[in-house]
C-alpha cells in the first residue's frame, strides 16, 4: 500500500510456525497450502492493526508505506535452499527478504527515511533474525541514510524445558530446541554472523532464540511479547483444553512468566502484558491493551520519539513516554486489559475470575500466598485497576 509522500516504510513478515522434514512438510503442503506455495493468494488483502490504514486502528504509522510479505516459505525466514534430488522444497525465507528490499528500492524505498521490519510470530523470529542483514544490504546499495529498525511480536521463545517431554515427532509436540535444530539443517538456514560467532560450529539454532541474539544486534528492535504465549505453552505441552489445569501446570506456567520477565529485562524497548495469547500487532484491538497505563501504540511512538531523539542529542529518556513496559503480575490475565478469553470447547468468552477457576486457579490459596483476603483479591481481578 503506497502512501506518496510518506518517507515511513513498515515491512512485514507473516508468521505460521514451519516444518523441518519431508513428513511434516508434506502434512503442512495438504492442510496448509498457503504457508508452503504462493499458488492460490487472493489479490488483495485487508490491512488490520499497525497494518491499518484508518488512524483510529492505527495512530502513529497508519499513512506509511505498509508491505505484507506473505510466508510460503516455513523456514522462519532463515532459509537459503533451492530445490534439489535430495529435497522436494525449496526455503527461500531469507533470500525472499532480500529480494523484496531490491524490489521496493525501485519502488522509493530509496528516499525512505525510516524502515521498520515487523513480524509476528514465525514473522517475529524473522525479525530477529533479518533486521541487521536488511541494514547491511541497504548500506551496500548506497542508501546508509535509511534507519533500520525492528518490531519482533510474540517471536521472543524460550528454550526451556518442556512441562512433560515428547519424542520430537510433529511440528507441536517437538521442543523448539531440538526442531530448530533439524530446522537449520533441512532449510540450510542462515543466521546472522555476530550471532553465530558467539556459539560453536553446530549450534547456530541458539541464534533463533530472541535472549540469545538480541545482544548481538545492532539495529533497534522493539520486543512485543505475551509473558504467557499460547505458542509457548504449545511446545511446552502445556494444553488448555476443558480440563482445570494441575497444580504442577499452574506453577510451571507461572514460571513461565517469570523467565521470560527475566529475559525481558535488559530489553530496552519492550512491552509484555501478562496475558495468555499470541500474536498482536495486526489484531484490531492491539490498541485496547495496556501495561502500566500505556498502550503499544503508544509506547512504540515513543521509542520512535526515543530514536529520533538520541540522534540528535542522546538526552534522558522523554518523560511520561516509557518504552520499558513489562507486567510484573504474576499469573495469566491478572491486567485487566487483556484480550477476552474464550473457552476452547464452546467458544464462550470468560471474564477473569472464570478462567482462572476454569484453570483450577484456587483463590483462597492464592489469597494466603499474597497475604490478602480472598474478596480483596477477587475485587482486585476483576476491577480494572
Amino acid at each position: 500500500k503506497e502512501s506518496k509522500g510518506s518517507r515511513r516504510w513498515l515491512l512485514f513478515l507473516e508468521g505460521g510456525w514451519y516444518c523441518f522434514n519431508r513428513e511434516n512438510c508434506d502434512t503442512r503442503y495438504d492442510t496448509m497450502r498457503r504457508l508452503m506455495s504462493s499458488r492460490e493468494w487472493p489479490a488483495t488483502r485487508v490491512g488490520t492493526g499497525i497494518l491499518s490504514s484508518q488512524p483510529e486502528e492505527n495512530p502513529h504509522w497508519w499513512n506509511a508505506n505498509m508491505v505484507f510479505i506473505p510466508y510460503c516459505s516455513s523456514d522462519v525466514w532463515s532459509g537459503a535452499s533451492s530445490k534439489s534430488e535430495k529435497n522436494e522444497y525449496a526455503f527461500m525465507g531469507a533470500l525472499i527478504i532480500q529480494e523484496v528490499i531490491k524490489e521496493l528500492v525501485e519502488k522509493g524505498l530509496s528516499t525512505a527515511k525510516v524502515l521498520l521490519l515487523a513480524g509476528s510470530s514465525a514473522g517475529g523470529t524473522g525479525v530477529l533474525l533479518n533486521v541487521d542483514r536488511v541494514a547491511e544490504q541497504l548500506e551496500e546499495m548506497g542508501y546508509q541514510g535509511i534507519q533500520v529498525r525492528g518490531l519482533a511480536d510474540s517471536g521472543w521463545f524460550l528454550d526451556n524445558k518442556q512441562y512433560r517431554r515428547t519424542d520430537c515427532i510433529d511440528t507441536i509436540t517437538c521442543a523448539p530446541t531440538e526442531a530448530i535444530r533439524r530446522g537449520i539443517r533441512y532449510w540450510n538456514g542462515i543466521v546472522p554472523e555476530r550471532c553465530k560467532l558467539q556459539f560453536k560450529e553446530g549450534e547456530e539454532w541458539n541464534c533463533f532464540f530472541g535472549y540469545k541474539i538480541y545482544p548481538t544486534l545492532r539495529c533497534p528492535v522493539f520486543v512485543v511479547q505475551w509473558l504467557f504465549d499460547e505458542a509457548q505453552l504449545t511446545v511446552d505441552n502445556v494444553h488448555l483444553t476443558g480440563q482445570p489445569v494441575q497444580e504442577g501446570q499452574w506453577l510451571y506456567i507461572q514460571n513461565l512468566g517469570r523467565e521470560l520477565r527475566n529475559t525481558l529485562k535488559d530489553v530496552t524497548a519492550s512491552f509484555a502484558p501478562a496475558c495468555l495469547s499470541h500474536e498482536i500487532i495486526t489484531r484490531n484491538h492491539w490498541t485496547d491493551i495496556q501495561v502500566k497505563g500505556t498502550s503499544l501504540p503508544r509506547a512504540l511512538h515513543c521509542w520512535d520519539r526515543s530514536l529520533h531523539e538520541s540522534n540528535k542529542n542522546g538526552k534522558a529518556p522523554l518523560k511520561g513516554c516509557p518504552i520499558h513496559l513489562i507486567d510484573s503480575c504474576p499469573w495469566p490475565h491478572c491486567n485487566p486489559s487483556c484480550p477476552t478469553i474464550r473457552d476452547q470447547f464452546t467458544g464462550q468468552e470468560m471474564n477473569v475470575i472464570q478462567f482462572l477457576m476454569h484453570m483450577g486457579f484456587d483463590v483462597q490459596k492464592m489469597a494466603q500466598q499474597q497475604g490478602l483476603e480472598p474478596s480483596k483479591l477477587l475485587g482486585m481481578l476483576s476491577s480494572d485497576n
